[in-house]
């Protein structure tokens, strides 16, 4: 493992006072992956004492420190270093009540989540594994140190992490694993909205729909108005999955961001609430886009997510059975009030929805949104966006024009875009100016 020279530095100073120093967790898995760490954790025999008495000439934080870590301001940025320490009594199912220092590092290791973030590294004793990680990564396997009932209960969020990691490093959850993560799934009830929300925007972007599909239940448990649609007959020959299949495919079908993906996820959640059987027992769903938006803004509200990025989803899920015709004035004024990426997330979304579908259609709806999306692309390479902003006249024209400031003069500058939108007008300020004065 090649670890930073900021990093050796620190072990090394640490390693001449006597003390040991490993970097653990996280980074030493990524390193055995072949994937270059985001940053490195220390651990260490030093206490927090010891570690700020060996770091005096450093800047130091300390916000960790009664948990034992000591941060270390280095050039290349803040180094956690931490007291070997084992710790117990999770009331909240989120904090100890209480840290013990320890002597070991593998007395350390085994307080941790699973096992292939239950490993240690120092250059002088390679690598400290004592249970198993490195083999559980090269079988492809997830699981937890220990009694795996013992460490759900401990921190109920370790069930979405786990399945987050076995998506991110495609991870085979062990069976006793997974059975304890079903079995304790009510933990996950107790934990702080906001800690879910983070679960899943990082989740979300890495999952496909195998892995949708699986967690079902853990779905369910974070976001219950999912739970009806898992199962949910949609009675169509458009459609060969239920609701939540369906929905699975969508969000794995839609690039990996987290707009996209929270959008993929939420789109038909209004479905059941809006099906109805025609006399021929074909399955409808009128209007299940709005109400699914509408359902989704009080998710995401429930989940504290941040107002621009619920706004952008709800947005999104309203607007995901909009038919735009692959015309260029149509494209013009979708652009103009909708600006090119929201427009491309929502092709997007409609692309995957389509996709999802499980069947083949006699004509290929995706081929007008691709068209759609190549006129949007063009326009954007020759003529921009155009707005009020790019309107070859500006409101001081038309005042010197006869136009009075308020109400008139802003509508007549909206009416002057949609004709230059809909190509009934040239944006010239001279044949703007000549309609203008036709109102007057």
């Amino acid at each position: 493992m090649n670890l930073p020279k900021t990093v050796l530095e620190l072990m090394q100073t640490l390693n001449a006072q006597g003390f040991e120093a490993w970097a653990v967790g996280g980074c030493v898995r990524d390193s055995v992956l072949g994937i270059t760490p985001h940053d490195y954790d220390l651990c260490s025999s030093a206490t927090p004492e010891q570690m700020q008495q060996v770091f005096s000439d450093h800047q130091l934080v300390l916000a960790g420190v009664k948990h034992g870590t000591v941060g270390v301001v280095t050039d290349a940025g803040v180094v956690e270093i931490t007291t070997f320490r084992t710790e117990g009594d999770y009331s909240d199912s989120r904090h100890p009540g209480w840290v013990r220092f320890v002597p070991t590092v593998q007395e350390d290791l085994a307080r941790r989540d699973f096992t292939v973030n239950a490993m240690a590294y120092c250059p002088e004793k390679g690598y400290a594994d004592p249970f198993g990680g490195l083999e559980d990564l090269k079988q492809g396997v997830l699981r937890a140190v220990g009694d795996p009932v013992r460490r759900f209960q401990e921190d109920a969020l370790r069930i979405l992490r786990g399945v987050r990691f076995a998506a991110r490093f495609h991870l085979k959850i062990q069976q006793e694993t997974w059975d304890a993560m079903l079995s304790e799934i009510e933990g996950l009830d107790s934990l702080a909205k906001e800690r879910i929300f983070e679960e899943l925007h990082k989740l979300l972007p890495v999952a496909d729909a195998q892995l949708l599909i699986q967690i079902q239940p853990i779905l369910a448990r974070v976001i219950p108005e999912l739970a009806p649609t898992m199962g949910f007959c949609q009675y169509s020959p458009h459609h060969a999955f239920d609701v939540f299949t369906h929905i699975a495919y969508v969000t794995e079908g839609v690039p990996a961001e987290p707009v996209l993906r929270f959008a993929a996820l939420l789109h038909d959640v209004g479905k059941p609430a809006c099906f109805t059987q025609d006399e021929n027992g074909r399955g409808h769903f009128r209007g299940h886009a709005q109400v699914g938006a509408q359902m989704a803004d009080e998710i995401l509200q429930g989940l504290k997510a941040p107002t621009a990025f619920r706004e952008e989803v709800v947005w999104l899920i309203d607007h995901h059975m909009t038919d735009y015709p692959p015309e260029k004035k149509v494209v013009r004024r979708a652009l103009s009030r909708h600006g090119k990426q929201r427009l491309e997330r929502l092709i997007a979304l409609e692309i995957a929805d389509l996709a999802g579908k499980g069947v083949v259609e006699k004509e290929d709806g995706s081929v007008r949104l691709r068209k759609f999306l190549e006129i949007l692309e063009q326009i954007v390479q020759e003529e921009g966006q155009m707005s009020l902003k790019t309107l070859a006249v500006k409101g001081e024209d038309l005042i010197a024009a006869g136009f009075v400031p308020g109400k008139a003069l802003g509508k007549a500058l909206n009416e002057l875009l949609n004709l230059v939108l809909a190509e009934q007008l040239p944006n010239e300020k001279q044949a703007l100016l000549d309609q203008a004065k036709q109102w007057l």
